[in-house]
């Protein structure tokens, strides 16, 4: 069965073939526009905005702190109880340096915000600090996609790989719209490679 949806698809797969195309069409947007250049980087604020614009068309929950427990596999993302202590804390974070800006972003995914779309809207999120703190960004076209995903499912208990990884594909093309339409290709979908298992509140 696919989530609820404001396109009426009731097909899971048709359902992901329509929001790429969309969500890809609206990144695109996003970066051509300039809008994300005037979003503060590194607010749970931001981020919600991001994925806001990105899946608005797609979902009712868009930009929505989600309302159900999350897991993949045998990980539980924040305890819907805790979630908003997290990302108020995820705000206070510093995010001056490399090592920083990752610890912040490891943070943010352990959060998962979001009922869907985290691993692309938190990408684009990233992307942002890096530029305005930085003036880098990571060029996704140098991260191996399974190196990535086993060191983000590692990040939790040691960063120290996920940090090699990104820090490794740092570069100063930060105007590069090939460069960000990548991280959110869907390679990189966290969201393709395990299914989420949710607990609706009763």
């Amino acid at each position: 069965m696919a989530l609820e949806n404001k396109l009426g698809i009731i097909n899971s797969a048709e359902l992901a073939r329509e929001e790429e195309k969309i969500s890809k069409k609206k990144a695109l947007e996003l970066f051509e526009t300039g809008f994300l250049d005037k979003l503060e980087a590194g607010t749970y604020k931001t981020l919600a905005d991001i994925h806001g614009f990105l899946f608005g068309e797609i979902y009712d929950f868009a930009g929505k702190t989600r309302t159900v427990n999350l897991a993949k596999g045998n990980f539980r993302f924040a305890p819907l109880m805790y979630l908003q202590a997290a990302l108020e804390n995820i705000d206070h974070m510093p995010q001056s340096t490399f090592d920083e800006i990752i610890e912040k972003y490891v943070e943010m995914n352990i959060a998962h915000p979001f009922r869907e779309g985290n691993g692309r809207s938190t990408r684009i999120w990233l992307d942002l600090m890096l530029k305005k703190e930085l003036h880098q960004v990571i060029d996704w076209n140098q991260v191996d996609k399974e190196d990535y995903l086993l060191a983000m499912e590692r990040s939790p208990i040691r960063d120290i790989e996920i940090k090699h990884i990104l820090k490794a594909a740092l570069t100063e093309d930060i105007n590069n719209r090939d460069i960000y339409m990548k991280g959110i290709d869907t390679s990189y979908y966290y969201e393709g490679y395990m299914i989420y298992k949710t607990e609706d509140l009763k």
